[in-house]
């Protein structure tokens, strides 16, 4: 009996392990002059869990690359300080409409999960946020060799997104929407990767897809048998 539960808690404890994502969060709103604060975080945000930067999860997935695109298309690098739960940058708009700021992270070692029957996979993390500086546009996409978000504007309060896989549509892709205290739930993207959902309650959502790249391959001298991406979009409250 003492033998099943141990196993049933190391089941548990490698499952939340890997369903955790990066996310970035920052204000959806911005003003010329006025500096911004960013964050990038770590863990699950519907389950409470958020993983400290000094700790094991968190620092297994720091080699990120974290920049902001200017709505004229200029691509500035930021540069982040360690706090205790999340990682943070500034950042100071110059000029109007629509800021996206990117996450990328292509430098995790491989993991072996064949014991829970998932393969063994290599991890490719991207995330998305925006930033509107008086007028509101589509997000930048900048996400080659994976998986990403792209927020449409829209004039009403529904918020329409599209899902790319190296620059193309992902149509039929799973997409899975969070909010605290357990709520989430499951879309599907269109023929053109498009989703639409409302916002019934005034609250932080998180945005998660992922896609399973049936390409085998070598990182760090370690052989993979597929890549596991995954992309992620906060809608701050």
């Amino acid at each position: 009996m003492k033998k099943i539960i141990a196993l049933t808690v190391l089941l548990l404890s490698s499952a939340s392990t890997f369903a955790h994502y990066l996310w970035i969060e920052t204000n959806a709103q911005g003003e010329i002059g006025k500096e911004q604060e960013i964050k990038v975080h770590f863990g699950e945000y519907t389950y409470g869990v958020i993983e400290e930067v000094e700790g094991e999860a968190f620092s297994k997935v720091n080699k990120f690359s974290l920049w902001v695109v200017s709505p004229s298309g200029e691509k500035q690098l930021l540069e982040t300080s360690a706090e205790k739960d999340h990682y943070k940058a500034l950042f100071t708009p110059k000029e109007k409409g629509t800021y996206t700021v990117l996450l990328n992270n292509n430098e995790i070692d491989v993991i072996d999960y064949t014991q829970y029957d998932f393969g063994i996979f290599k991890t490719h993390y991207h995330s998305v946020a925006n930033i509107n500086v008086d007028n509101k546009n589509n997000t930048a996409t900048q996400n080659e060799t994976g998986i990403t978000v792209k927020r449409i504007a829209t004039d009403n309060n529904e918020v329409k997104l599209q899902v790319l896989y190296k620059n193309e549509p992902l149509a039929k892709n799973e997409v899975q929407i969070y909010v605290t205290d357990l709520w989430s739930k499951t879309l599907h993207t269109d023929e053109e990767g498009y989703i639409s959902f409302k916002q019934p309650w005034e609250t932080k959502y998180i945005v998660e897809t992922t896609y399973k790249e049936e390409v085998p391959g070598t990182y760090n001298d370690e052989d993979y048998e597929f890549i596991w991406h995954c992309a992620t979009y906060c809608i701050p409250e």
